[in-house]
């Protein structure tokens, strides 16, 4: 049996790495569900509805690619 995680992850984006979406191409298959894209425009960070990842963006960077 695997022991699933107890805290939800978390991902640190730039900028560029923006509209972000969950699942992320680095999860693994076994974790997929469906895609949903988060909004970043107003917050610096957003939850996964369905697994609970956090995308926060780095320090410094903006929604719509201002530094």
């Amino acid at each position: 049996m695997t022991a699933s995680p107890t805290a939800a992850a978390l991902v640190e984006l730039d900028a560029q790495d923006l509209p972000a979406f969950c699942p992320n191409p680095q999860m693994p298959i076994w974790c997929h569900h469906p895609r949903v894209y988060l909004d970043l425009s107003h917050a610096d960070e957003a939850r996964c509805p369905y697994c609970g990842t956090v995308y926060r963006l780095r320090a410094g960077q903006r929604a719509g690619g201002a530094h």
